[in-house]
């Protein structure tokens, strides 16, 4: 399979909750390096985010180790971290990077720089027809046209006005947690991932409430208290809603939540 020649990297990544906790730890630069580095090898690798060689045989520590020049202890330090984050999953004693195709993908961006090319081509198409004196047909414009209304509709849906409606919701109802103040492009590119996914505004404060409730998730039974960018994760959205946080009269350890 061909290697990707680029990775998506948000201008506000070091914004992001996991990178901020990352940047608390010892050795966090060498942590962030590798991450990187774990990018640009899935990336190169093109394999969904998997880390296995051609023959089948998945990356070690050592493996990792001698690529990315670091030091062993080091390596799996890193990937400890990211697997505690929810940053990297071991499957099958394999590496592997939850949604990489999700959030790595290269299609709707080469799809829509194919849209763009045809819908130029059959702009200049007509206005050649016109100019010429000969009647142009319509057709092709119309499907474009009408392709870019489709478009149109679900960029009101995902508007910066509904990603601030459910800030407010979360703020309103979560008095106990950290209250949400900016609306960042990270947050916005979450909320609208979530909204994808089929999430309406009443599941948002189905979560909400259930987190509100939830001594574990508030801090009454651990110091750690969950904030609005870890209630919208997709996996940890889906345990609330299950009510894994739900109150039942035992105590939940912090090493066993995904960040």
């Amino acid at each position: 399979m061909a290697e990707v020649k680029w990775i998506k990297i948000t201008t506000d990544i070091f914004d992001d909750e996991k990178i901020l906790m990352i940047e608390s730890l010892p050795s966090a630069d060498s942590i962030i390096v590798i991450w990187f580095k774990l990018l640009a090898l899935a990336g190169k690798q093109n394999n969904n985010g998997v880390f296995i060689m051609s023959n089948g045989i998945p990356y070690t520590d050592e493996m990792l180790a001698s690529i990315f020049r670091r030091d062993i202890n080091t390596v799996r330090m890193a990937v400890e971290v990211f697997r505690q984050y929810g940053m990297v999953e071991i499957i099958y004693d394999t590496i592997t990077i939850p949604n990489w195709e999700k959030h790595q993908t290269l299609d709707s961006y080469e799809k829509k720089k194919q849209r763009d090319k045809l819908y130029q081509q059959e702009r200049r198409r007509k206005q050649k027809m016109i100019a010429s004196g000969e009647s142009s047909d319509e057709s092709s414009d119309v499907a474009v046209s009408e392709e870019e209304i489709e478009e149109d509709k679900e960029r009101n849906i995902y508007t910066s006005k509904n990603c601030q409606k459910i800030i407010d919701l979360y703020n309103d109802i979560c008095k106990s947690l950290p209250r949400c103040i900016k609306l960042s492009e990270t947050r916005k590119r979450h909320i609208k991932a979530r909204l994808k996914d089929g999430y309406g505004e009443e599941d948002f404060r189905k979560v909400f409430e259930k987190a509100e409730a939830s001594d574990f998730l508030t801090g009454k039974a651990e110091k750690w208290k969950a904030g609005f960018d870890w209630l919208i994760n997709e996996n940890n959205m889906i345990k609330v809603l299950e009510g894994n946080y739900d109150n039942k009269g035992q105590s939940t350890h912090f090493t066993n939540i995904d960040f």
